[in-house]
């Protein structure tokens, strides 16, 4: 017999773990709602030609595709084997898959706009949380199935959007605690900009996907990189100076607008910077201009959260501003804007920090014992009291020593035991005991809703 496993990069998740998992989840759609999002969700599954070519080459290659039905048929074997061929040269081959595994909510969110542009009131205020799929290489806070959580505004083109979901960052990581979370901000103007002072705009992609790298491939690679892609010494030496600016954010940006200030799709996203900061003053921002992200559909401000210092793990949200994403569908003039929330390294960072309350995992209030058979039906209309007081709690189901039903009790973290005998039952007491100091009281059961309710 084999060995029973996951595949790779996937995951199981016991109760305690949904329970942590859904404490995220519910801080984060609250924020949303606050804000007037809502709800939507797609198909776990869409067409491969809605996919490709969205997320630049890199990502493309971290799609899971799909093989198409009856490729065993003896009739489609031939049809098969090109496509095989087909696939092993890097190409698609609609013979063997025409499907996909959706790679983020972004897409498929602006398909669905695309599809539904003639019933949609704008702007469109929307969040997703549903799961992701990436063919990347599973580690520490990078899987191959995840869950994301995606708010967007579309058919908008205010900066009041970006300031807006600046605050929902703050608000859903201060609820959780991660009070010295990073948000980065930068502006894909401004990076375009550099790519112009470099030579033209056919050098924005390589630049863009160079800069992307810094953190994982340090400086002197990104240079390399900026080479082979074609730029000069002198062009390299450019982007350089521009990657080592430092100091604040005012000093940060006024260093940059001196660098680009014949640029005036630079000065632009620097304007736009200012806005986004000086309505967003909660908000932790940090203008990074070295922060780029790959994805080749941002047009403006993009973000990217980060765990607080001394955490080690990488981007925990991101977004940006994208004004033509619907056109990638044939509907031109549909500005956007949206976030992300990585909820599994999220799940990771408060693990790391213990921050979860205590409570999460106490949902259940109560164990009623099972004490023999002559008091099991006056237990069990006792537990559906309880119930429907909206009292989560257990009955017992089995004759079974007394140890055994505290130990399954104290396993499950339930706080309170209820014991009830033929003595109790003539009296209408019966008796709790806290399972965290041994207290045992005995109270008329007509109470134990109260009690348990103020407990």
């Amino acid at each position: 017999m084999s060995k029973v496993s996951l595949p790779q990069g996937m995951r199981d998740f016991d109760a305690e773990t949904v329970q942590k998992r859904n404490y995220i989840l519910t801080t984060i759609r609250k924020v949303f709602e606050l804000n007037g999002y809502q709800p939507l969700e797609t198909p776990a599954m869409e067409n491969l030609d809605t996919l490709m070519g969205k997320y630049g080459d890199e990502g493309d290659k971290l799609i899971f595709k799909i093989l198409n039905n009856g490729l065993n048929d003896p009739k489609n074997i031939e049809k098969a084997n090109t496509g095989f061929a087909a696939m092993m040269e890097g190409k698609n081959n609609a013979s063997l898959t025409e499907r996909a595994l959706k790679y983020d909510l972004t897409i498929p969110f602006a398909r669905h706009v695309a599809m539904n542009r003639g019933t949609i009131n704008f702007p469109f205020k929307r969040y997703q949380v549903q799961p992701v799929w990436r063919a990347d290489r599973p580690q520490k806070g990078r899987y191959r199935e995840f869950t994301q959580c995606d708010a967007d505004v579309v058919g908008s083109k205010s900066l009041w959007n970006e300031a807006e979901l600046a605050g929902i960052y703050h608000n859903v990581f201060s609820g959780l605690g991660l009070n010295g979370y990073v948000l980065s901000i930068n502006n894909r103007k401004i990076l375009s900009a550099l790519a112009e002072a470099c030579g033209g705009a056919n050098f924005f992609i390589p630049i863009t996907i160079a800069i992307d790298k810094l953190d994982k491939i340090g400086i002197e690679k990104v240079q390399e990189a900026l080479v082979a892609a074609g730029l000069s010494a002198d062009q390299t030496d450019f982007v350089t100076k521009y990657l080592q600016i430092s100091g604040n954010n005012a000093e940060k940006m006024q260093l940059v607008q001196e660098l680009l200030k014949d640029f005036p799709e630079a000065i632009k996203g620097l304007e736009e910077l200012k806005f986004v900061l000086h309505n967003s003053h909660e908000a932790n921002i940090e203008v990074d201009f070295t922060l780029a992200r790959g994805l080749n559909y941002y047009t403006g401000i993009i973000f990217e959260a980060k765990a607080p210092a001394g955490v080690k793990m990488g981007s925990i949200g991101g977004g940006g501003r994208y004004d033509d994403l619907t056109g990638l569908f044939g509907v031109p003039d549909v500005p956007g804007v949206g976030i992300s929330f990585g909820v599994d390294r999220i799940y990771d960072v408060l693990e790391e920090l213990q921050l979860f309350p205590a409570s999460i995992e106490q949902n259940i209030k109560a164990l009623i014992f099972y004490m023999g058979e002559a008091s099991a039906e006056y237990c069990f209309k006792l537990v559906q009291k309880l119930r429907a007081n909206n009292i989560s709690c257990e009955f017992y189901p089995e004759q079974v020593k007394m140890d055994k039903q505290f130990k399954y009790a104290d396993k499950k973290n339930i706080p309170f035991a209820v014991i009830i005998g033929e003595k109790e039952m003539e009296t209408n007491t019966l008796n709790i005991k806290k399972l965290s100091t041994g207290e045992q009281q005995t109270i008329e059961t007509k109470d134990l809703v109260d009690f348990l309710d103020k407990n």
